[in-house]
C-alpha cells in the first residue's frame, strides 16, 4: 500500500480543496506523487494502455465511435515511452477501470448538476488508485492515471465550481527557450571528451554528431542543475507530440534526430514566441510559414497547429539540406535564414559550419543553434550515461477534427464537448480568438467527433458564433440562468420548447449576443507574464445581433420554479 501518513495527507487535502473549491487540487497531487513515486521506484517499472469501460455519449455518437474514458475524461493511455510500457498486471487493470469508471460517472453527475454526487464520484476515483498496493509492477499507470484525474477535476474545478475565474479571451504564450540559451557561453569539461568519444563510436545516428568543444559545454550545461531542467521539461512535453512528428518524419523522409531541433526552439510548446516573432513549436517567422503554406490571420495562426507546422518543418528542412548538402548547414539556415549562411560562405570561401564557426562568421545565435541540437540529440541517444532512462513523458495528444460549417464560439464547442474550455484550447492552439472561422477545422477530444457534431447542429448556423449550450443543473431557475448570461429570460424561452418547465439535464439554447472587444493576451515567461493587447469577443449585455424568435411576457413564477430531476429535448 501507499504509505499510511502519505496516503491520508493526499485524500484529506483532496477532500478540503473539493468542499472549498479551491485551485490548488491538481498541483498539490502532483507534488505528493512524485514523492511517494520516487519510493516505489525499486520494485519495478510500469505503464501502458489501460482497460477501460465504454463511456456513454451525451450526444448518442454512432456506434462505429464509440467513446471511451479518453472521451470523457480527457483521460488516455499511459505513454508507450514509459519504461513499463509491457506490463500489465491484472489489479492495476481493473483499479484502473474502475477509476475511470467512477471519473465519468461523475462527470455525467456534474453536468446534469448532482455537484455533490459527482464530487463523490471524484473521491471514488481517486480513493481507488490512491489505495493501490505498492508492490504492483505497473505502479506508474496507476500515479499517471491519478494525476490526470485531478488535472481535469481541477480544470472542471476553476471553471464551473467557483474556485475561479474564467478568461474566456486570454490566450496565453511561452517564451521559447532558445532565447534563454543560444546566447549563453558555458565551460567546458574536459573529463566529459573521452566519454562522449566512446558514446560517439556505439551511436548510430541520421546527422552528423561531431565531438566539438562548443558540442562538450553544451553537454556540460545540460548535466547541471539549471540547463538539466531545461533539457528535462523539454523530454518530459516531449510525449505529447513524439509520435505525431515520427510519423511525419518518417513519411517525408527527415531524420528522426531533428525532433531535437523543436526541443532547442521550443522544448515543444506549441504557443512559444521568441523575441524576433518566430512563434510555434518549429518556430516559423511570418514570411517563412507562409511560403510553406503556413496560413495566418486575425483569427487563427496555424504556425501554432503541432501538425501543420511539423509537416512545414519537415519539408523546409529537406529544402535547406538539398540546398547546402550538409545538414549542420541546413541548421544553420534554419536558425538564421538561408540568406545569412550564403553571406558567411561568401565572405569566408568555406561551405563549412565549424569553419564558420571559427571566422565568427554566423551570429552568436546561430553558432550556438547546431553545438545545442548536437548536444541534446547525443544525451538522447544514449540516456543511461545522463540519468535520462527513467523519464516519463506525457501522454501523446489524440483528438478527433470536425469541419466547422460557420463561425463558432470555442465556448459553444466546449459546451458540446461538455469540457472545460481550457482542454478546447489546448487542443487548438492555432485560434487566437475565442471565434473559430467558418471552414476551420477544430480538434476535440478523442471518441467525441461526432457527438459535438451533432450538438452544434442545434444551434443555427448564423448564431455559433454567440450562442450556448447549457447544461441545466439541479435548483436551477429560469432568471438564474437567464442573469449569468446577461439575457432576458424571455428570449431564452423564445427559442426552447419548453424551457419554462425546466428540468436538471435539461440542455438549453442560449441567445447569447457577443461583440468585438480589446483585451490582452498573456505571455508565460520565466520572470512572470509579459502582456500584449489583441482583440478578441467577450459575452456583452448590448443589443442581440443574434436571431432571436419574437419573445413574450414570462410569469414570475416560472422565472423562479428551480429545475427538478428528468431530461428534456432541445429545440
Amino acid at each position: 500500500m501507499i504509505p499510511l501518513g502519505i496516503r491520508q495527507t493526499i485524500n484529506a487535502t483532496y477532500r478540503m480543496m473539493m468542499r472549498r473549491s479551491l485551485p490548488l487540487l491538481a498541483g498539490f497531487v502532483f507534488l505528493a506523487v512524485s514523492s511517494f513515486g520516487s519510493a516505489w521506484a525499486a520494485t519495478g517499472p510500469a505503464s501502458g494502455p489501460a482497460v477501460s469501460p465504454a463511456a456513454h455519449d451525451p450526444y448518442d455518437a454512432p456506434s462505429n465511435e464509440t467513446p471511451d474514458a479518453t472521451a470523457f475524461g480527457f483521460l488516455s493511455s499511459v505513454s508507450p515511452n514509459s519504461d513499463d510500457s509491457s506490463i500489465h498486471s491484472p489489479e492495476t487493470d481493473e483499479r484502473l477501470s474502475r477509476a475511470d469508471s467512477h471519473f465519468n460517472a461523475g462527470r455525467q453527475l456534474y453536468f446534469e448538476g448532482d455537484l455533490d454526487g459527482a464530487r463523490s464520484e471524484f473521491d471514488s476515483a481517486v480513493d481507488v488508485l490512491l489505495t493501490a498496493p505498492d508492490n504492483l509492477p505497473d505502479r506508474r499507470r496507476i500515479e499517471r492515471r491519478l494525476d490526470e484525474i485531478c488535472d481535469l477535476v481541477y480544470r472542471f474545478d476553476i471553471e464551473k465550481l467557483g474556485s475561479g475565474r474564467q478568461e474566456d479571451d486570454a490566450v496565453a504564450f511561452d517564451e521559447a527557450p532558445i532565447d534563454e540559451i543560444s546566447h549563453m557561453t558555458f565551460p567546458v569539461d574536459e573529463k566529459l571528451a573521452p566519454k562522449l568519444k566512446t558514446e560517439l563510436n556505439q551511436t548510430s545516428s541520421g546527422i552528423p554528431l561531431d565531438l566539438t568543444d562548443p558540442v562538450l559545454s553544451y553537454v556540460h550545461y545540460f548535466s547541471a542543475d539549471r540547463g538539466r531542467q531545461v533539457l528535462l521539461a523539454g523530454f518530459r512535453r516531449s510525449g505529447r507530440y513524439k509520435p505525431l512528428i515520427e510519423k511525419i518524419f518518417t513519411e517525408e523522409g527527415v531524420p528522426q534526430e531533428l525532433i531535437y531541433l523543436a526541443q532547442a526552439e521550443s522544448g515543444f510548446l506549441p504557443r512559444a514566441v521568441s523575441r524576433k516573432s518566430a512563434v510555434g513549436m518549429w518556430q516559423f517567422i511570418s514570411e517563412t510559414g507562409a511560403n510553406y503554406d503556413l496560413v495566418h490571420t486575425s483569427t487563427f495562426d496555424e504556425r501554432f497547429d503541432p501538425e501543420k507546422a511539423t509537416r512545414a518543418a519537415a519539408h523546409y528542412l529537406k529544402d535547406l539540406r538539398a540546398r547546402y548538402g550538409d545538414w549542420y548547414l541546413a541548421l544553420a539556415a534554419y536558425n538564421c535564414g538561408p540568406g545569412g549562411v550564403d553571406r558567411a560562405i561568401e565572405r569566408t570561401g568555406y561551405a563549412d559550419y565549424w569553419e564558420l564557426l571559427k571566422r565568427h562568421a554566423l551570429p552568436k545565435e546561430t553558432a550556438n543553434y547546431v553545438p545545442i541540437i548536437v548536444a541534446m540529440t547525443i544525451m538522447a541517444k544514449n540516456p543511461q550515461d545522463y540519468g535520462l532512462e527513467n523519464i516519463e513523458t506525457d501522454v501523446p495528444v489524440e483528438y478527433d477534427s470536425i469541419q466547422l460549417a460557420a463561425s463558432t464560439n470555442l465556448n459553444l464547442i466546449a459546451d458540446a464537448t461538455m469540457q472545460p474550455l481550457s482542454v478546447i484550447r489546448d487542443l487548438n492552439p492555432s485560434i487566437l480568438r475565442t471565434i473559430a472561422p467558418a471552414g476551420f477545422s477544430v480538434h476535440v477530444p478523442k471518441g467525441t467527433g461526432s457527438g459535438t457534431q451533432a450538438a452544434l447542429e442545434t444551434v443555427p448556423p448564423e448564431n455559433r458564433n454567440a450562442w450556448r449550450l447549457h447544461h441545466v443543473e439541479s435548483g436551477d431557475t429560469l432568471a438564474a440562468i437567464a442573469r449569468s448570461y446577461h439575457l432576458a429570460p424571455q428570449k431564452i424561452v423564445a427559442v426552447n420548447r419548453a424551457a419554462d418547465s425546466l428540468e436538471a439535464g435539461d440542455v438549453l439554447l442560449i441567445p447569447a449576443a457577443y461583440h468585438e472587444e480589446m483585451n490582452s493576451r498573456r505571455m508565460r515567461t520565466a520572470h512572470g507574464r509579459i502582456h500584449h493587447p489583441v482583440a478578441t469577443t467577450k459575452s456583452a449585455t448590448g443589443r442581440n445581433r443574434a436571431h432571436v424568435a419574437a419573445t413574450r411576457h414570462v410569469p414570475a413564477q416560472v422565472l423562479h420554479r428551480k429545475a427538478a430531476l428528468r431530461t428534456a429535448s432541445l429545440e
